[in-house]
């Protein structure tokens, strides 16, 4: 029966897109009777996509900005959370290299968070620490204007589509204040074993997989392991579904590739830690210029709006460029890149490349999976180390969750130009060499088929 009210709190454009831009409202208008999103973004982005759907309220959430207080217990509530589980390389690397290296007024503080955190940092402490954090803004006129909403909606569940940002913390409070049931869906493969503390507790948890919910387990003990339920990874659903393919003719008609040439895409990270990328296009220029059969396709981080390869671009005019489309909706935020939002355009360009494109690089992100999703080589780039005078990515081939894909043999890991160009002709002349390998990771990685996720997702809820 629809007879339940659901709360759906998307906080990012990536939120937009896993859950706007699939099935997934689709699904969850035939089993309940009203549906309220809260929304991190504004609120007329929703327009053009759920227009058809007669039962969805949609609130545009304030802004919250952190009081110094607030902040201050977060991020000791962050740090401790690190401490405790310092017995993991991602989370050891974030943990130092937040340690402030300049004595600023703030420097200062953040310093004295780490020697509090240093020798308090138990489950009970980090507990503790949020209380005192969700006490500081309970007054907050905004908290007030999410406990408005929540009054008046009467929400019987709020399903949080990001774990982590931590402006949401007002929204969890109230909702817990209200004795509102909560589940959260863990983001990405890589927030459990390599970043802080999630934003708060909550009552269930959604995972891709079982070793993501073994590592939820084990980095909260206090979760009930009953309310953790393995649904996928709502992010590559879009690949199935029909509106969004096109015929190989488009994209290279689009693109303005060659069809006599085979396509190495190189997919860059953010400017925060893609301080290589030049240098990895440069690198496969250097490999294409030897042969009259291949052409690069790049495609940019959509976090970014790509101004900063305006240079690369102006020497090299035989680079395809995907800009990705997402559009930057607020200004005045404290996550400005979290306010862009996706076109249906650019999920259709990006499913075109993954399906086309022969072999990608990139530097050790999830588009790894995407490539591997269809059956296509990645090479993987870690040219920068402690002492070449490069930005340091060989790190991050010691966080957990890519020491799996290393260790999996599915991908291969090139450490400098020479070892790219090798790597690069074996995926291109050999491309069903790790074919099983990668079969064999993304079924580690993601544990339900892509289809259906949605549909999985709503029944879930439906149990919570």
């Amino acid at each position: 029966m629809k007879d339940k009210v659901i709360g759906i709190v998307i906080t990012d454009g990536v939120g937009y897109r896993n859950f706007v831009l699939s099935p997934f409202f689709n699904e969850l208008t035939v089993k309940y009777n009203v549906i309220v999103i809260y929304s991190g973004l504004p609120k007329n982005v929703y327009s053009e996509n759920l227009k058809t759907f007669k039962n969805i309220i949609i609130r545009e959430l304030k802004v919250f900005s952190e009081s110094k207080t607030t902040w201050f217990y977060r991020k000791l509530k962050e740090v401790a959370h690190m401490y405790l589980h310092r017995d993991f390389y991602g989370i050891i690397d974030t943990l130092e290299r937040g340690y402030p290296k300049e004595n600023t007024k703030r420097g200062l503080i953040v310093k004295a968070i780490y020697a509090i955190a240093k020798f308090f940092h138990s489950e009970k402490n980090i507990q503790y620490y949020e209380k005192r954090q969700f006490n500081t803004f309970r007054k907050n006129p905004i908290t007030i204007s999410y406990a408005n909403f929540l009054d008046e909606d009467q929400p019987d569940l709020l399903f949080f589509t990001h774990q982590r940002p931590p402006y949401l913390a007002p929204f969890l409070a109230m909702a817990k204040k209200n004795k509102i049931e909560t589940t959260s869906f863990i983001f990405s493969w890589d927030n459990l074993a390599s970043k802080g503390r999630m934003l708060g507790s909550f009552d269930g948890h959604f995972v891709w997989s079982k070793l993501m919910k073994d590592e939820l387990l084990h980095f909260y003990p206090t979760v009930v392991e009953k309310n953790i339920k393995i649904i996928g990874a709502p992010q590559f659903e879009h690949y199935t579904m029909e509106k969004y393919k096109i015929s190989k003719n488009e994209f290279f008609t689009k693109f303005n590739l060659d069809f006599e040439k085979k396509i190495i895409c190189y997919s860059c990270a953010d400017a925060s830690i893609g301080k290589n990328d030049d240098i990895y296009i440069r690198a496969i220029v250097n490999f294409i210029e030897k042969s009259e059969k291949l052409q690069l396709l790049v495609r940019t981080s959509p976090a970014e709006d790509g101004k900063r390869f305006s240079n690369l671009i102006k020497q090299h005019p035989d680079i395809k460029w995907n800009i990705p489309k997402w559009i930057s909706t607020r200004e005045q935020h404290v996550e400005n890149w979290s306010q862009r939002v996706p076109s249906e355009e650019d999920i259709i360009d990006l499913r075109a490349i993954l399906a086309y494109s022969d072999v990608n690089v990139n530097m050790m992100s999830t588009m790894s999976l995407d490539f591997m999703l269809f059956d296509k080589p990645v090479v993987n780039t870690a040219f920068g180390n402690s002492e070449n005078g490069l930005y340091n990515d060989q790190r991050f081939l010691k966080y957990v969750h890519y020491d799996y894909v290393v260790k999996s043999n599915a991908v291969t890991i090139s450490k400098n130009e020479k070892e790219l160009h090798t790597h690069l002709k074996e995926a291109l002349i050999e491309p069903e060499l790790r074919k099983k390998e990668r079969k064999a990771l993304l079924d580690f990685e993601i544990g339900a088929p892509l289809e259906g996720t949605s549909k999985r997702i709503v029944e879930a809820l439906k149990t919570l």
